[in-house]
């Protein structure tokens, strides 16, 4: 479908798909299965100014927006979704940075991120606070100049390979959410340090780890916004990522697509394709129906959030749930489709089924996600009869 994208888009979508087919779908299996992260392919997409597009020209990027991320996000993903994650992750990362962050925190942050030099994460889930983000338990106390971190992140994309950490604390216990604050951290840090590399199981080409504070000095200058905002910087940043892990699960399910329908066409049964029977056309066609409704619905989305629309939460939710939906039906039908190769590590249709069972998990579950939808719908319900 023509999507009306401009010159530019379509640009950053063929060199993204270029780099997919020819860097990334090579090297995914093995990457996925010795677990390792994908430097080589970070730096060929830093070369190619990828990690620029989302941030503003005067921080060195080309000031696009989440559409130009989504776009890049979802063809990165049809090579690999867990090695385009080293790439989608630091626009997570960023995301507080260029929403809340002073000018003097731009300027030192986001010229490195946006030229590929340095990777982004986004420290907010812990053991005891996912979805109930309120829940946080990492502390930031304020000792003079600085405030001193103590806790531990769970499951953060990124960590240890990151070099730039968003990171929510509390800055007082007592006010619940309200007492949230949020921080910059740089890696080399003393006091911040990482866990072990989560084994997964799918993006394994993409690190997972603990980030772990230990009496962590921050200084006042790496304070986002301002104290008991930490809470706002994080819902406000998945309002703007969220499109991006609906991306990747559509760029997914499309490799899912675009191999089940290559092997039906060439698997010969009962002296004919499979691609000939009507069982298969139907599931190859519903694929191809909801894979193009979720890309719809995502660049819907990502054009209103760019548009600087006020009340995106809803139609963010949205994009997220249903492309992510849509990723592990379209993947699970690639692997019924292929059979019992379907089942092998040989096929690639194994491991896009294992890939897409996370983006229905993280940045908010999707039963999360659609207790959002629904509150809002009520809301609005309610503005309605006043």
């Amino acid at each position: 479908m023509d999507y009306l994208l401009s010159e530019e888009q379509k640009m950053i979508k063929e060199l993204a798909r270029k780099i997919a087919e020819e860097k990334i779908k090579p090297v995914a299996a093995e990457y996925d299965e010795k677990e390792e992260f994908p430097w080589p392919i970070v730096k060929i997409m830093a070369e190619s100014d990828l990690f620029g597009i989302f941030i503003p020209e005067q921080y060195g990027g080309t000031g696009g927006g989440v559409l130009d991320l989504a776009i890049a996000t979802e063809e990165l993903s049809w090579g690999c979704g867990g090695i385009a994650l080293a790439y989608a992750a630091t626009g997570l990362g960023t995301f507080p940075i260029i929403l809340f962050g002073n000018e003097e925190q731009k300027k030192k942050y986001l010229p490195d991120i946006a030229s590929g030099k340095k990777l982004a994460a986004f420290a907010l889930t812990e053991a005891e606070a996912g979805s109930d983000a309120g829940s946080i338990r990492t502390t930031a106390k304020k000792d003079g100049d600085y405030y001193i971190l103590n806790g531990t992140k769970q499951w953060i994309t990124n960590g240890g390979e990151a070099e730039i950490y968003s990171v929510v604390a509390m800055t007082n216990k007592a006010k619940g959410a309200r007492g949230a604050s949020a921080f910059i951290v740089e890696k080399g840090n003393p006091g911040i340090d990482f866990g072990k590399k989560e084994k997964k199981l799918g993006i394994r080409g993409s690190a997972t780890r603990e980030v772990i504070f230990t009496d962590c000095k921050v200084h006042k200058d790496n304070l986002i916004s301002k104290e008991g905002m930490g809470f706002i910087v994080a819902m406000k940043t998945f309002d703007y990522s969220r499109p991006g892990v609906a991306a990747q699960a559509v760029g997914i399910a499309q490799r899912a697509l675009d191999e089940a329908l290559e092997y039906a066409h060439k698997r010969h049964q009962f002296g004919a394709p499979i691609s000939s029977f009507q069982g298969i056309q139907f599931m190859l066609a519903d694929m191809a129906i909801q894979i193009e409704a979720a890309r719809a619905l995502i660049y819907s989305a990502a054009r209103m959030i760019d548009s600087g629309a006020k009340d995106i939460a809803k139609v963010s939710a949205m994009c997220k749930t249903y492309a992510s939906d849509v990723c592990m039906k379209v993947t699970t039908d690639a692997v019924q489709i292929l059979g019992g190769y379907g089942y092998m590590r040989e096929y690639p249709v194994e491991k896009l089924m294992r890939d897409a069972k996370i983006t229905q998990i993280y940045e908010g579950t999707n039963q999360i996600q659609r207790s959002v939808i629904a509150s809002h719908l009520i809301k609005e319900l309610s503005k309605k009869k006043k």
